[in-house]
């Protein structure tokens, strides 16, 4: 048999999680809205994995976590990125985008990432944050060209705040 692989998208705006709940849960975040997408640095390659939302992507499955990046000498880097998308009175957008480092030796079963920092930038991205300063160029450039393919229009949407920081223009 031959099965195609099951493109995934980005979570898509959803009526409000509270509705009908006469205010429980009121003021509490969603992540409806959030997607995390892992780069392979070395690769240069972008791609949504939804199992990173419990530190469970294809990446991390399989791997003990260390404090320190020395510990990891070997490490492979990737880049998990929360992409938020919300809705503006021009339509749909990328409207919070934060990066976390990690890197991960196979060969060991080991891995290097900030569990603390994770959560903390996929809580900036909630907030609407652009925090994609640590990157290097080139993983910049293999983030903005996979959000614009993965759709124009929330590209086109979305801020030059997000558009400068990932294309340095």
């Amino acid at each position: 048999m031959d099965e195609k692989k099951k493109k995934l998208g980005f979570n898509i705006i959803k009526s409000s999680p509270t509705d009908g709940h006469k205010g429980y849960g009121q003021g509490v975040l969603s992540l409806d809205n959030v997607s995390p997408v892992i780069i392979d640095v070395d690769a240069g390659e972008a791609e949504i994995d939804v199992g990173a939302l419990h530190a469970r992507s294809m990446v991390e499955k399989g791997i003990k976590f260390l404090k320190t990046k020395e510990e990891v000498p070997n490490g492979k880097p990737y880049w998990l990125v929360w992409v938020t998308i919300d809705r503006s009175e021009v339509g749909p957008y990328y409207a919070g985008v934060t990066a976390c480092f990690m890197s991960v030796d196979r060969e060991i079963r080991r891995g290097y990432k900030s569990l603390p920092e994770h959560v903390n930038r996929m809580d900036k991205s909630l907030k609407r944050q652009i925090i994609v300063d640590d990157m290097d160029e080139s993983s910049k450039t293999v983030l903005a060209e996979f959000l614009r393919a993965h759709n124009e229009l929330l590209w086109t949407n979305s801020t030059d705040v997000l558009k400068k920081a990932l294309l340095a223009e």
